[in-house]
């Protein structure tokens, strides 16, 4: 398992965010990923619209999991009406 570090925005309206925190957290947790930190960093304002939202939720995590399922987690992402953008970076190759 690898150390990764994940950023997602979510809608900055309160019930899409909830559904959609359940929804990450739910990839997360069928990935068997470790979460050794999670922070709230609230709602942000964009640098440019996306899916007509000028303001998102950002929450940022760390996690040990597999690098095959951060392939599966980002396709899932990607297939989601829920996340508006996310990133995982690997901090050992920075």
């Amino acid at each position: 398992m690898k150390h990764y570090e994940f950023t997602v925005i979510l809608s900055s309206d309160e019930d899409k965010m909830k559904e959609g925190l359940a929804f990450v957290n739910g990839e997360l947790e069928k990935a068997s990923a470790e979460i050794t930190k999670q922070d709230d960093l609230g709602i942000k304002t964009l640098a440019y619209t996306i899916s007509k939202q000028d303001k998102g939720h950002y929450f940022y995590y760390e996690i040990n999991v597999d690098s095959q399922a951060i392939k599966n987690m980002s396709r899932a992402f990607e297939l989601s009406t829920l996340v508006l953008k996310f990133l995982f970076v690997n901090p050992e190759k920075i």
